[in-house]
């Protein structure tokens, strides 16, 4: 009964609708992430929570999406945003239980939605009962489940946090452990079986639940370099992920066996899946855990971590492109999410950010594969400022403020016009990161009225990437000329084009055919040419 639930949607699916196989449904979804804390608060305490998220989700199958991926809702020693999980097959109680979860996942699908889950194997809180059992008896089978090496002056090797300091910290009796993020973060050791076989209990767990896959935090990590050899550098931030400064730390061979054993078990659920987060410099790399035989898709950040402008942009796409279709995967594309400045903000800010935004959404909505959205960018949402006091990212706190830290892009979703944007009902706790006081202009309720919101855009546009299969199911091509790119994307039946203007002045552009769609209304299209104004994007079926 339970695997029945993950079987494909009904003819509810508005893929079906449009003359579209919903199978595999992954290969061209549109994904909502949802940041559940700051999404919507059922029951006043300022938090948000699943009672409050399922009562949105008409608004999600309004908005057009096929699927939503919940960041992590386990209970939680609070020291990185739910990534500090104590127990795996839990609910936080500030979130409800697990019966609102099943309820949001039954909700979910007759609404046409699926439901993906965050899963966290490279690491647990410091609170989790397997750390508390290593920390209290070192010759514990526990201790073998964590990274520990004996007491000694220095650190076992170089390497550093990713969120800043030293990777390893101190137990009382004076022993290391490893944590490439928090100290409240200890990494997990992959090397000890009954951690492969705790989070495959873990996976069936909550797939009998009805989920529909989950999304895989860290996985390019889990293994480390067996004999704790130092890094050739530390850690330090480059422009698309970890490279070979960090060759002990990340992507070691090893962690490919754990994606073919959580296919195997993902395949026994039909319709499931998984994508993961890797983060590594070379594309082809990530590519590779995006093989048949393991995780359906891996995240593409280039175009998150890409500068607007036209040549970093077209070798985003292209070398996603290349990468992906090595090894016969799809690209999964992202421009924002949980970790990252908004995009708003990012390509500007002000009008400029905003109409850049909408460009780039156009452009991401149109390329074959799927579209990762996080919840906020579909309003036009600017990075918030949240005073140092306020503020709870670890990253702020572990690089002594030297880092502004991701409380931005985490403040919560403004719906309606009322005080608290409706995020909480009337009376209720202050939201746990403060809502600034212009959010009102940003809410949902607002902009379902105005036809030029960026609300209106994204909902068009995902009308019209699921009636024309061209856009994500196409073949795509990538070009660019002066300060325009361009991704012609051929479908069985018909041609679309997508044109982006980066530059700072109008440009007339030759391309006959039909307007689908414009990022703005100042576009112009004429017999054979489109006059695009700067930081604007078209979609154009042609003749």
């Amino acid at each position: 009964m339970a695997r029945r639930l993950a079987t494909a949607l009904t003819s509810t699916d508005p893929r079906v609708a449009a003359g579209r196989s919903p199978s595999p449904w992954w290969q061209t979804a549109v994904v909502y992430q949802v940041y559940l804390r700051s999404f919507a608060d059922s029951n006043g305490d300022g938090i948000g929570d699943l009672a409050g998220l399922r009562s949105r989700l008409p608004y999600l199958a309004w908005l057009g999406v096929d699927a939503l991926w919940i960041n992590p809702h386990y209970p939680s020693g609070g020291a990185d945003g739910g990534y500090d999980i104590v127990d795996y097959r839990a609910v936080d109680p500030d979130y409800g239980d697990v019966a609102d979860l099943e309820g949001l996942v039954k909700d979910a699908r007759r609404l046409g939605l699926r439901v993906v889950l965050d899963v966290v194997p490279n690491h647990t809180s410091d609170r989790h009962p397997w750390f508390s059992a290593a920390v209290a008896d070192p010759d514990s089978p526990e201790a073998a489940r964590y990274h520990f090496a004996p007491p000694s002056e220095e650190p076992p090797n170089n390497w550093q946090s990713l969120f800043g300091g030293p990777a390893w910290s101190r137990t009382a009796d004076g022993r290391w452990y490893l944590h490439l993020f928090s100290p409240e973060q200890p990494d997990l050791n992959w090397r000890e079986p009954a951690v492969a076989a705790d989070f495959e209990r873990t996976l069936r767990f909550w797939l009998d639940r009805g989920v529909s896959g989950f999304r895989v935090d860290v996985a390019y990590g889990l293994f480390k370099d067996a004999a704790l050899r130092d890094n050739p550098g530390s850690y330090a931030p480059t422009l698309f992920g970890h490279g070979p400064e960090q060759a002990m730390t990340w992507n070691q061979p090893e962690v490919h066996d754990v994606w073919r054993r959580w296919r195997a078990v993902c395949d026994e659920y039909p319709d499931t899946m998984l994508v993961g987060e890797v983060c590594l410099a070379d594309l082809e790399q990530v590519a590779l855990y995006s093989r048949p035989d393991e995780m359906h898709q891996s995240l593409s950040f280039r175009l998150l971590k890409s500068p607007w402008a036209t040549e970093p942009f077209a070798e985003a796409v292209q070398s996603a492109l290349d990468a992906f279709g090595g090894v016969g995967a799809p690209v999964s594309w992202v421009l924002g999410n949980h970790d990252k400045e908004r995009q708003v903000t990012r390509f500007g800010g002000g009008a400029v950010g905003t109409a850049r935004a909408r460009a780039a959404a156009l452009l991401m909505l149109a390329l074959p594969g799927s579209a990762y959205v996080y919840a906020g960018d579909e309003l036009g949402l600017p990075q918030a400022a949240v005073p140092d006091e306020a503020k709870l990212d670890p990253i702020f706190f572990r690089s002594g403020g030297a880092r502004v830290g991701r409380d931005g892009c985490r403040v919560p979703m403004p719906w309606n016009d009322s005080d608290g944007v409706g995020f909480s009902p009337e009376g209720a706790a202050p939201a746990w990161l403060p809502i600034p006081a212009d959010w009102q202009q940003y809410a949902v309720s607002r902009q379902t009225r105005d036809g030029g919101s960026t609300l209106t855009l994204y909902r068009r546009a995902l009308a019209l990437r699921a009636a024309h299969p061209a856009l994500a199911a196409g073949d795509a091509t990538v070009s660019t000329r002066g300060d325009v790119l361009t991704v012609r994307c051929v479908g069985e039946s018909e041609t679309v084009r997508c044109l982006v203007n980066m530059g700072a002045e109008t440009v007339l552009v030759g391309c006959s055919g039909s307007v689908l769609l414009t990022s703005t209304v100042s576009v112009r299209h004429s017999a054979g040419s489109v006059a695009l104004p700067p930081n604007s994007a078209v979609w154009v079926v042609e003749d």
